[in-house]
Parts: C-alpha cells; sequence; structure tokens
C-alpha cells in the first residue's frame, strides 16, 4: 500500500520516516521528497507498505499526531494523472502544442524564426 505523508519536519531523512512507519509492518520504502533546485526537504514524502492492512494502521495512529510544529497527514498515495499531450503546460504535444507555438519556431512566428520590424511595412505603398 502506498502512502502519502505530509506535515514532516524539514530535517527529517529517508531512514527516518522508514524508522516510523516499521512500527506497524514491514516497509518497502521510504522516500521523502526533496526539492531538485536545493536538495532540501519538501515536507513531504512518500512510503510503500508492504500489507494494505499494516498501511490503514499507520493512517490510523499516525494521522494529525505532530512530529514538529505541523501536525502529520497521513493518507492513502493518490495515482499521478497521465501527462496528456499538447496544451500550454506541455509544449510540443503536437500542432497547438506549447504557447502560441505548434510546430513552429520562434515566439508568435507562425512559420518559424523571427520577424523583423520590416517585414510588417507594405513595401508598395512608399
Amino acid at each position: 500500500m502506498n502512502l502519502f505523508v505530509a506535515g514532516l519536519p524539514y530535517d527529517l531523512d529517508d531512514a527516518e520516516l522508514m524508522e516510523i512507519f516499521e512500527k506497524f509492518g514491514p516497509v518497502l520504502s521510504a522516500k521523502v521528497s526533496l526539492d531538485k533546485e536545493t536538495g532540501k526537504s519538501r515536507g513531504f514524502g512518500f512510503v510503500e507498505m508492504e500489507n494494505t492492512s499494516d498501511g490503514n494502521d499507520a493512517i490510523e495512529h499516525l494521522n494529525d499526531i505532530s512530529l514538529g510544529k505541523k501536525p502529520l497527514v497521513v493518507k492513502a498515495a493518490e495515482d499521478k494523472p497521465k501527462p496528456r499531450p499538447g496544451g500550454y503546460n506541455n509544449p510540443g504535444g503536437g500542432s497547438g502544442g506549447g504557447y502560441r507555438g505548434g510546430n513552429s519556431g520562434g515566439y508568435n512566428s507562425g512559420g518559424g524564426g523571427y520577424r523583423k520590424p520590416n517585414d510588417f511595412r507594405d513595401k508598395n505603398r512608399y
């Protein structure tokens, strides 16, 4: 059973997280989520328990207890949503994907490349 654990003290590491949950049964993995840029804890993590009954027992006993300044939130982890192709937050998912792009290059170019200010002038007008 996969568990989501929030409200962790920022100095807690993977081994300490595993130690807390081992009191309720065999733990397959325990991982504190780290910030990619700083390498510091983000205050939450995931624990994989071998048995669902042990996981439910851990939820019942650990939810709302305080390890630090904040109470723990322990619940069954939700499945990660699958990324959808295209759109603003996922550029490059076929035509129409990305910000004003699709399969073209450059910002707001529509046909690739950068448009110079002189390209907008009607040359026959002057």
